[in-house]
């Protein structure tokens, strides 16, 4: 029975690997107009509508034409029934928008429709932007204000994009040569088929895809000119013509799909995309169907299913989000929003993160919120977005940020949070020209209120949460200066059975603990060691700038003072003198003990308070933190050495491929919610 089974297994993965190969979605090219949709046009909707109408029309035929909100125009003489018009309008506020989706001919059916939905996560960027088009390895995107389903060329437009580094010295010899001659037979099986070809010879191979729309001549045109366009590129090792009637690429490595999608010349390795491709994808499909059902039959599928039931996973999410939103009173009206912050008027922007923009908004009640927009171009937001709106809707703390509610009714998606006028913590501390210098009182206040939000977080709640990048920009201050912890994105649930979670490391370089940062082991306890580091800046004013030589690591000054007993001396110069000694150091402790290499040594965020809400509880003596510097290490026995720490952990990082010069500036911001800086983010 096992051996049958694996014979199955084997028959069906070399079935499926037709069907599900790679959906090439690299992005070759991204093209944003000038032209900007005026406000009252009600553009965004309109959008959403063509791209839905696109949607179906790939998914039915890997390609398809639509316009809307224009007069009907003829179609191109090449194809008569993917062109389409909405309903038209003489208003001059109604903009028409003209689509167009096409991948290439070598896709399968299922390759095609992951290539066209990742265009379309990407290309919102452009938004409000009349005109776009992008160009993925396996698939083209474009919409525009006029017709230009029949353009072959465009010269203002048209690019090439060279990649891949220069071959060899040694293999430089007769690759131009190589490159001409397979770029023009697959120009010229392209153009003989009116549509597109591949193939390839002497270790280079070419495709050549030209759209639907253009015609035969249109794809003479424009292909004729792309093969003049790449050999620009020698001596890369990739070249693409990206042109407003076609795509050809060249390049080294056997890039496409080509059996048995294709009709192959066997003589010279060249081939034609058929006119029964279509044909060819329904028997191998129902082919496929069959295997499944075997599969299933004997539960061995999901290998085979891996890739898809991950963003099945991800929509079901969505899915769930819409569902509970559209029942709640979370949900927001995106045309409300929208108005809200006059359309995302640059002049009401307050912030800027790796995540989105953060815009004022006032709500037709009067309320002032802050809108965080979100452009999602990646699978990763789906998670991000989860999370935010998951994990702390229906939380409730007099430290964390609320959030109000969200919108997924647009080409971004939005968050709405209290708006808190004093902006985030980092501009109070570390920004030159600080309007207000915080006192002791006031950064103790701080340093208590974190804590508290945090014991909340862990302790306070029916799930554990790990908030994953504490850090003073995502500590952000209302008018009392009361703070609020901020940014939910990266947090992720512990359960209270499990002693760690096994997870890919993401975070702030500096704020990272040791444990976490080389073994991707999360446990409330990274959570401290950044509340640790956070309080040693927010004590001394400066920047835990890691990795540097020059002057050291934050932590490797406050505990070389420490060990000096001269803790004052790391004290914020801007505070004049005017803190209370004793207090001032044992704070200082308390970050020491916090950012203790071992998690297991460091105090849990409910012991945290409680030192620091009573003085006359002890604080333990705490053993030296990590990241610092060979040369500076003490070497009192009763103190536990470190000495291979710096070098372990710049090896590992070196490893996952991060690079650990940690970046002093921070996002220009003015950020009255939640903002992150998109250079300090590291996700592996």
């Amino acid at each position: 029975m096992l051996m049958y089974s694996s014979w199955v297994v084997l028959i069906f993965t070399s079935f499926f690997s037709v069907a599900v190969s790679d959906p090439r979605i690299t992005e070759a090219g991204l093209y944003c107009g000038t032209t900007k949709a005026p406000l009252k046009a009600n553009y965004i909707p309109s959008f959403i509508n063509e791209m839905e109408k696109l949607s179906q029309k790939v998914a039915s035929s890997n390609w398809g034409m639509h316009s809307i909100n224009a007069s009907p125009s003829p179609s191109p003489s090449s194809s008569s029934s993917s062109s389409s018009s909405s309903s038209s309008s003489s208003s001059s506020s109604v903009i028409p928008i003209f689509g167009f989706a096409q991948c290439f001919g070598d896709m399968s059916h299922t390759d095609c429709l992951l290539c066209y939905a990742a265009s379309r996560t990407k290309l919102p960027r452009c938004l409000p932007s009349v005109a776009a088009r992008i160009y993925l390895d396996g698939c083209f995107l474009r919409y525009d204000n006029y017709n230009f389903y029949a353009e072959a060329t465009d010269g203002a437009r048209d690019g090439v994009n060279c990649s891949g580094g220069g071959v060899e010295e040694d293999g430089r010899a007769g690759l131009g040569e190589r490159v001409g001659r397979v770029v023009e037979r697959v120009v010229g099986v392209a153009v003989g088929e009116g549509g597109g070809g591949g193939g390839g010879g002497g270790g280079v191979y070419a495709l050549a895809q030209c759209w639907k729309s253009v015609g035969r001549e249109g794809c003479r045109e424009c292909l004729r000119k792309a093969g003049r366009e790449v050999r620009g590129c020698l001596p890369k090792r990739e070249g693409r013509a990206l042109n407003a009637g076609c795509y050809l690429r060249y390049s080294t490595h056997k890039f496409y799909n080509q059996q048995p999608l294709l009709h192959a010349d066997p003589q010279n390795g060249h081939f034609k995309f058929s006119g029964s491709l279509r044909r060819r994808g329904v028997i191998v499909a129902e082919v496929l169907a069959a295997a499944a059902v075997i599969m299933l039959a004997l539960s061995a599928s999901y290998a085979a299913f891996t890739k898809l039931s991950k963003i099945k996973k991800e929509n079901n999410n969505l899915g769930q989000i819409s569902s509970s939103i559209s029942k709640s009173s979370l949900n927001y009206k995106y045309e409300t929003l929208e108005k809200a912050t006059d359309y995302f008027n640059s002049s009401r922007k307050i912030g800027q993160g790796g995540a989105g923009s953060v815009y004022k908004g006032v709500l037709p009640n009067g309320k002032v919120v802050a809108v965080k927009r979100l452009i999602f171009n990646n699978r990763q937001w789906v998670d991000e977005f989860f999370n935010e709106v998951n994990l702390i809707s229906g939380i409730e703390h007099k430290n964390l940020v609320k959030l109000l509610g969200c919108s997924i009714e647009g080409p971004e998606s939005l968050l709405v949070y209290e708006y808190l006028p004093k902006k985030s913590l980092d501009q109070f501390i570390f920004e030159k020209n600080r309007t207000q210098i915080l006192n002791w009182k006031q950064r103790f206040n701080i340093i208590l209120g974190t804590a508290e939000g945090l014991a909340y977080l862990h302790e306070g709640t029916k799930i554990r949460i790990i908030h994953r990048d504490i850090k003073s920009s995502n500590i952000l201050l209302d008018e009392n200066l009361i703070p609020k912890i901020a940014d939910f994105g990266l947090a992720r649930c512990f359960g209270a059975d499990k002693s760690h979670l096994s997870t890919g490391i993401a975070g702030t370089l500096g704020y990272m603990a040791p444990e976490y940062l080389i073994r991707g082991q999360l446990t409330d306890k990274a959570d401290v060691y950044s509340f640790g580091v956070l309080v040693l800046e927010i004590v001394s004013g400066r920047r835990n700038n890691v990795f540097r030589e020059d002057s050291g690591s934050l932590l490797q000054t406050v505990w070389k003072l420490y060990r000096l007993n001269t803790l004052t001396e790391a004290i914020d110069p801007c505070l004049g003198g005017d803190f209370p000694e004793t207090e001032a150091s044992r704070v200082f402790q308390i970050g020491l003990l916090c950012t203790q290499a071992s998690a297991t040594l460091r105090p849990s965020m409910s012991q945290v308070v409680h030192m620091l809400s009573n003085s006359n509880v002890n604080v333990p003596t705490p053993n030296q933190p990590p990241f610092l510097n060979t040369g500076v290490q003490d070497s009192d026995s009763s103190i536990k050495s470190y000495n291979s720490t710096n070098s372990f952990i710049s090896n590992a990082l070196k490893k996952i491929g991060v690079s650990y010069s940690y970046s002093e500036s921070s996002t220009s911001r003015n950020s009255d919610g939640p903002s992150r800086s998109e250079e300090s983010i590291v996700q592996v």
